[in-house]
């Protein structure tokens, strides 16, 4: 199935020959199931063992634990290019590496990551449970509680809109071990699957991203060992908000490659397309609204990049992310829109991608931060300095 495309390993070729290896595998293998698994909301369990086998679900867990040892750069390329054929694809890479396998490569003990990280390298997917039916934005109003008995912790709540959710065997999952403590009390839990009281409930019908899978999660008398609390009782908001900080970044990512691939479908089409004795790309106002697209989308791609040089160079970054999110989600959303108007009558048809395009698009002001809060996280940062 893939077998032209080499796996990611320590020793992988530079950026460039990296990106042109993942982008390969996306048209190669992804782009003939994405129509599919977009009808049957349904992620092809093909396309899951392939992105192990290649490295791109462990992708900076050390050589030591099976992981391919590169950076999070590495991480970004494989998410936009993703994104650029299905952006539902490119969303189980982004929470699998930049939200789950990180937070236990900075927080896990020695013998969490023992146990946990090979796995995720191998063939264990990742989920990031901090939402509930009453918090959202307000994430630190979550519910769910955590009450300690010997050496366990036995957890009563529900999650909601929780990504990879469906197919997942861990879960890095927040709870409150004191309400009155407020965010002080907030705990994170190493969760697996076939822990008792644990269950998968719901998966959400949506408007994109369709064969992502988001699910709430029921804990009723949930047992979770002492020993799978990460880091300490207590800090599971630090560890929240820096997970979300550098996330921010890999939705930038994953926008962006969205809106590459609607703009190149739509490029493609404007020279095939006829009308009045010519194709639509020669039309100068066509030509304008197709300009004034890669324009935007090229600032927002320099936004995300830009995000990411910070981080790596350990300079901070929050505001930075918080910008490339904001702008590369509305950047995506106006390229898939005016995308759909440029297909015409049939870009209003599924027969055509530019519709899922659109619908994709979407979620990108919502999740990791919705537009509102990233605007309120940069209003309060620049005006901290002034």
């Amino acid at each position: 199935m893939h077998t032209a495309i080499q796996p990611l390993t320590i020793d992988s070729p530079d950026d460039a020959l990296f990106r042109d290896s993942v982008r390969q595998f996306a048209a190669k293998t992804v782009a003939p199931r994405v129509r599919e698994m977009d009808r049957t909301q349904q992620m092809d369990p093909a396309i899951l063992q392939a992105l192990f086998e290649l490295g791109l679900m462990g992708i900076e867990i050390p050589a030591q634990w099976g992981g391919a040892g590169a950076g999070f750069l590495a991480s970004l390329i494989a998410i936009e290019e993703l994104a650029v054929v299905d952006p539902a694809v490119s969303v189980v890479v982004d929470v699998q590496n930049t939200m789950v396998n990180n937070a236990l490569r900075r927080w896990g003990s020695p013998e969490q990551q023992e146990r946990y990280l090979p796995q995720l390298a191998r063939s264990l997917i990742g989920s990031y449970a901090l939402s509930e039916p009453g918090s959202g934005s307000d994430a630190f109003a979550l519910t769910t509680r955590a009450v300690p008995d010997g050496d366990v912790f036995r957890l009563h709540g529900t999650k909601q809109w929780i990504t990879n959710g469906a197919e997942a065997g861990l879960y890095l999952l927040f709870a409150t071990v004191d309400p009155q403590r407020d965010y002080k009390g907030i705990t994170a839990f190493l969760v697996e699957r076939d822990s008792p009281g644990f269950a998968v409930g719901k998966k959400e019908d949506k408007l994109g991203i369709r064969a992502s899978s988001t699910v709430m999660l029921h804990l009723d008398d949930c047992i979770v060992p002492r020993a799978n609390v990460l880091d300490e009782i207590g800090k599971g908001y630090k560890l929240a908000i820096e997970a979300l900080n550098e996330g921010r970044i890999a939705i930038g990512a994953q926008m962006i490659g969205l809106a590459r691939g609607a703009l190149q479908h739509a490029g493609r089409y404007l020279q095939e397309r006829r009308q009045f004795g010519k194709t639509l790309s020669a039309f100068q106002a066509v030509q304008f609204q197709y300009a004034e697209l890669a324009t935007q989308l090229e600032a927002a791609r320099l936004m995300v990049y830009n995000a990411a040089r910070l981080k790596l160079a350990e300079q901070p970054f929050v505001k930075e992310a918080a910008m490339a999110k904001l702008f590369a989600s509305r950047v995506a959303e106006r390229v898939a829109s005016t995308c759909v108007e440029l297909f015409g009558g049939v870009g209003f048809t599924a027969d055509y991608p530019a519709e899922k395009y659109y619908r994709d698009a979407k979620v990108g002001s919502i999740y990791e931060g919705t537009s509102n809060i990233q605007l309120q996280t940069i209003a309060k940062l620049v005006l901290a300095k002034l």
